[in-house]
């Protein structure tokens, strides 16, 4: 959160400086528009209107790293930001957008001209070397990109003279582009480390599962042909589902369909030793979770229900209509777990056979919703175990007050 912070208060600082940069601009060559339309306000909430709404037009395609594409979608607009006669986005090898006039005989020189930028990581400003007595690109001003691994490229703004304004301008929107970029960078490390979890959880769908899951379908083939086709049914699709390759989250509906499906290959197993109820509003089907986040909680609960017990358990599963949550509550009457072993599970420390879906689903929570959605968890020795998640109904990253 820190290192976000920092990234916001730079951007801000950045875009401050740029306001009143083009507010100088903007200033010198007032055009009588103001005039003719009072209720733009003063010339200072003008142009930090003007900036920030500039400013607002880049950061998108930034978020996406530093490419070529993103790069040309976004100079044009840094260009209208600064309001220079020229700008072009380099990376560390060559040329990836350019904006303005002069490129056919500039271009091929700036690799040369953030030579220095590129190795020091500061700003300079040069006299571009054209000699086109028509061409207006007579000075640069060269900025560094950065990210986390030092200068990622440059900045490049072309004036028609010097100008020291126009350094430090060029310097703050560079630094503003770096924050854009680092946050694609973060953003790209959040989505590896939910894919590592959703591996992870992959993983962690039992072998003995799995080979079980076959067992059970196996007896049937001979004795209930039918029962084993619907199993094995079931069984292409619950790992279809868990092995899918795209999208983080889930509808609640598809979630609950693959816990069904894992209960059906569960029950062929354990047969009348596992009784299961559902307990589902219709309301609440449509909600968005994180993607396999109740089927580790069901299978906690089928493992803890049934172990060291003959006669068997009973797991309930609820979801019901909260106002502006969904809460979903995973339930068993089994051996339960004595609280410290549980806040050691949570903690991310495993004992031996406790697995990793219980602390893999709460951590994932958290990072979605906020520390105070995470897993509440009622259990004790001989006590069974309630599970409970609390999903708020806004579709991830749109938030209610967002209306």
């Amino acid at each position: 959160m820190s290192g976000i912070a920092l990234a916001a208060a730079a951007a801000a600082g950045a875009v401050l400086l740029a306001a009143g940069f083009v507010l100088g601009r903007l200033a010198a060559r007032r055009d009588g528009r103001a005039a003719a339309d009072p209720d733009l306000g003063t010339p200072v909430e003008r142009a930090t209107f003007h900036t920030l709404h500039t400013a607002s037009l880049a950061a998108p395609p930034l978020r996406g790293g530093l490419t070529e594409e993103t790069a040309r979608k976004a100079a044009r607009t840094l260009r209208s930001l600064l309001g220079t006669e020229a700008l072009c986005l380099t990376d560390r090898g060559a040329v990836l957008a350019w904006d303005g006039p002069g490129e056919e005989h500039h271009r091929a020189h700036v690799p040369e001209q953030a030579a220095e930028t590129l190795d020091t990581g500061r700003s300079r400003s040069a006299h571009s070397g054209c000699d086109d007595p028509a061409c207006p690109l007579r000075w640069a001003v060269i900025a560094p990109l950065t990210g986390e691994d030092g200068v990622l490229g440059a900045l490049v703004a072309y004036g028609s003279r010097e100008s020291a304004v126009l350094v430090r301008a060029a310097t703050e929107v560079a630094r503003w582009v770096s924050v854009q970029l680092e946050l694609a960078e973060l953003d790209r490390s959040r989505t590896r480390i939910v894919e590592a979890e959703i591996r992870a959880l992959r993983a962690q769908i039992s072998p003995h599962f799995i080979f079980n899951s076959l067992a059970a379908i196996a007896s049937f083939v001979r004795t209930d042909p039918e029962q084993a086709r619907e199993l094995l049914l079931e069984f292409a699709d619950f790992t279809r589902y868990s092995f899918r390759r795209h999208g983080e989250f889930a509808q609640l509906a598809d979630e609950l369909r693959a816990v069904e499906q894992y209960l059906a290959l569960a029950g062929a197993r354990f047969g009348d030793r596992l009784k299961v109820t559902l307990q589902i509003a219709p309301e609440v089907l449509p909600v968005t979770l994180p993607f396999l986040c109740l089927q580790p909680l069901v299978e906690n609960a089928v493992k803890h229900g049934l172990q060291d017990r003959e006669r068997g358990c009973r797991v309930t599963i609820a979801a019901r209509d909260a106002g502006a949550e969904a809460v979903v509550t995973v339930e068993d009457d089994g051996i339960g777990m004595d609280p410290e072993l549980l806040r050691a599970v949570l903690r991310g420390e495993h004992p031996a056979g406790s697995g990793i879906g219980l602390s893999n689903v709460d951590e994932r929570l958290r990072q979605v919703y906020g520390a105070e959605h995470g897993l509440v968890i009622e259990t004790g020795v001989g006590a069974g175990m309630k599970v409970t998640v609390r999903v708020p109904k806004y579709r991830p990253g749109v938030h209610p007050s967002a209306s």
